[in-house]
This record gives structure tokens, sequence and C-alpha cells, in this order.
């Protein structure tokens, strides 16, 4: 009798801190269920090849300067302080050419730069600013600055939501043949990709870029074509279109605008202990059947 009852105290105990077990390995698979969305988001972004290897500190810290000024320079612009803006380009031009941004883009990006700095040189030199010129040169040094900075998060990332929209409104122009408003829609797009393109080309690959470039071209001759095109050929454009501006952002194939993972059921300490508790009262039940049985045929 004493050792049936260390038997059955023992197989509590074991079922007890075994259901204490799963209650930890159930809170940890829960945890990693919440977070490996998050790492595959996060490995999932596009990765140019100056992101593999780290870059230089001197590199770095050049492009973290050389953003804050494109920032400085771009409140100026908006407000209006034609003085300050001009002394800020200065300042840039300078730590553009004292600086090496080895490790953080190609030559192509380089070069892209460059060209900002001499549109925002040239937009600010004139006697009489034109105020839409002024910004949008302001705009698109800042964006390039910021994706040499932030290679990972630029954000010209951001026009992707309306870039989409911009090929919606040609989608729709397409089914019903309008290509006045195809042209408005493919203008709105161009506008948009002048902004970021020198953005672009520092962080994405010239064969991405030179795509985007080449689709762009198409889709604006199509309106301005002699024979007018067809709704087919207009419907083809505009899925190319989406296929080229998903690479460029490094977008997922069928990539959904959200995803949120379920959060997983849990059951907390005392559904365990519950559960280890049903355990621990069937295994009893099924040795004192099974002494039962056992006396009731031992032989005599």
């Amino acid at each position: 009798m004493l050792r049936g009852r260390y038997w059955v105290f023992m197989t509590l105990l074991a079922l007890v801190c075994t259901a204490a077990a799963g209650c930890d390995a159930a809170n940890a698979a829960g945890y990693n269920e919440v977070l490996l969305p998050v790492g595959r988001m996060v490995s999932g972004m596009a990765e140019t090849p100056a992101e593999k290897t780290q870059p230089p500190v001197a590199a770095k810290a050049g492009a973290l300067q050389l953003e804050q000024q494109t920032e400085a320079l771009y409140g100026y612009v908006t407000e209006g302080n034609i003085n300050k803006a001009r002394e800020t380009i200065d300042a840039i031009s300078r730590l553009f050419v004292a600086s090496s941004f080895e490790g953080l883009t190609s030559v192509e990006g380089v070069n892209a730069l460059s060209g900002a700095i001499l549109d925002m040189k040239a937009a600010a030199a004139g006697v009489n600013v034109q105020q839409q010129r002024w910004e949008t040169a302001a705009a698109r040094l800042r964006l390039a600055a910021n994706s040499l900075a932030h290679p990972r998060q630029p954000m010209w990332l951001q026009y992707y939501k309306l870039i989409l929209e911009d090929l919606n409104d040609m989608e729709h122009s397409a089914v019903g043949n309008d290509l006045a408003g195809w042209k408005t829609a493919v203008s709105h797009i161009q506008e948009r990709y002048d902004t970021i393109r020198p953005a672009i080309i520092i962080a994405r690959k010239p064969e991405e870029v030179n795509r985007f470039d080449a689709w762009l071209s198409y889709a604006s001759g199509l309106a301005a074509a002699s024979r007018p095109p067809g709704r087919e050929e207009l419907m083809n454009a505009v899925s190319n279109g989406r296929e080229a501006a998903r690479v460029m952002f490094g977008k997922e194939k069928d990539e959904p605008t959200l995803s949120l993972p379920l959060a997983p059921r849990e059951y907390g300490p005392a559904g365990w202990l519950g559960a280890g508790f049903i355990l621990a009262t069937l295994a009893y039940t099924g040795y004192r059947k099974y002494r039962g049985d056992r006396s009731r045929w031992q032989p005599f």
C-alpha cells in the first residue's frame, strides 16, 4: 500500500512539473510567433551591395552630417530665407567635396547626389527664385542625403503608395480608353519619380532603376503615338508598371499592405495546472484499476 501511494505521489509530481514546463514552452512559442514575422519583414527588405559590408565610420559620419545640412536647407527654403539657404548650399558643396562615401553607395549613386546638389545650386542662383522649383530641388536633395545615411529605411519608400495610386488611375483610364486621363496619371508619376530618382539611384541597383525608366518612357509614349493604343495594350503597360515599381521599391510579390500576426492562444498557468490535474486523476484511476485487476487474478 505504501509503495502504491508513493508511486501515485511521484506520478502527480511529474505531471504537475510537465504541465508547468508546457506552459513555459507555450509562452515561448507564442513569443516567437510574434517576433518571427517582424524578423521576416526586416530580413525581407531589399539589400544593396553597400549594406552587405560595414561602411567606414568616416563615410557614415559624413553622410549623417550631410543629411543634417540638407534638412536645415529644406527648412530655410520652405521659410523663404534665401540668404540662409544659399549659405547652407555652399556648406553642403564643401562637405561633399571633402567627404568620401565609399561603401555607402555606388559610383552612380555618388553622381546622382552630385547632380542633386548642382540642381539645387542652379535653382538658387537666379535673381528671381522660383519657389516651386526651389522647393522641389531642396526636397530632391534632402531625400538623396537621407537615402545615403539610412539605406535600410529611407524616406523615399513612402512614395510607393502614391505611385500605386497613380497606377490605379492609369488602369481606370485604360478601362475607359481615356487617353487624357492616362496622360495626367503618367505626368503625376513622372513628377514624383523625378523627386525621388537620385535617392533611388543611391540605394538601388542600376538595372532596377533602368527598368522603371524604360517603362515610364514607354507609358508616356503610348498616349503620344500616331496610332491610338488599344485597351489591352494599356492594361499590359499598367501591369508592367506595377511590377517595375514593386521591384524598385523592394516589395515582395503579392505582399499585403498591412499584415498583422494573430495573437497565439494563451491558456495561462491555471489552464496548464488544470490540465495537469485532469491527467493526474486519469493516471490515478488507471492505477487503481490496474491494482484491482492484478489482485483479482493473483493466484493463491
